[in-house]
């Protein structure tokens, strides 16, 4: 009769948990590659101009290692948020490759581009506490990973005000998707306090500066 040692590693992991583990890693590296492609000629919109697929990366590193999470759906779509939005990606390319699911979550997530921003602004704002629970993780590691962004480095032409205006905005849309991980709400209530505390000392220095 065979041994059920047999049947676990060294490790005491059985052989199946691995190739699970295996295949989930496998797929988590596929998404980060097709989003690295397709966002592959962009840049982030701050004065250092970094390659836009760092801020994917930043979401999905906020979900696993703050909020931690291991759903690969959610990662994977976490990698691939802004590729209906940002890039030519289809919906009907993402659910051939990801599936049904991860192709669901970036519809979540992303504004229709054909409507002026003010109101994709608004409907974030409306729609926020509509999503599912997937996706309001998503999305508010998103916002986290941006309000670092306009705190620390903006777009060059961003004035002071824009940059306090999109926190608030950041803010009112977060109000709407809490509640899926504890975790991943605080750190967001902590990235805003500092985010809000570094900008009052910015203008404090201008206003200095200009007096």
């Amino acid at each position: 009769m065979q041994s059920s040692v047999g049947l676990y590693l060294l490790e005491g992991e059985p052989l199946d948990t691995v190739a699970e583990t295996d295949a989930n890693l496998t797929a988590l590296l596929t998404a980060l590659h097709f989003a690295a492609d397709k966002h592959r000629d962009q840049r982030r919109k701050s004065r250092e101009a970094c390659p836009y697929i760092n801020h994917p990366i930043e979401v999905a590193e906020i979900l696993s290692r703050v909020g931690g999470v291991t759903d690969l759906a959610t990662l994977q779509a976490a990698i691939l948020h802004d590729t209906i939005e940002d890039t030519q990606t289809t919906a009907e390319e993402l659910e051939a490759r990801f599936g049904a699911e991860v192709r669901r979550l970036v519809e979540e997530v992303s504004d229709d581009q054909r409507l002026p921003k003010a109101e994709r602004k608004r409907l974030q704002i409306e729609y926020a506490p509509l999503l599912s629970p997937k996706a309001k993780l998503i999305k508010i590691a998103d916002k986290i990973s941006n309000v670092r962004d306009v705190t620390h480095s903006p777009p060059a032409h961003w004035p002071h005000q824009r940059r306090c205006d999109y926190l608030d905005w950041a803010e009112k849309v977060v109000v709407g998707l809490r509640g899926s991980n504890l975790a991943v709400d605080a750190l967001f209530d902590y990235t805003l306090k500092e985010g809000r505390r570094l900008l009052a000392a910015t203008s404090s220095n201008l206003t200095a500066s200009s007096g």
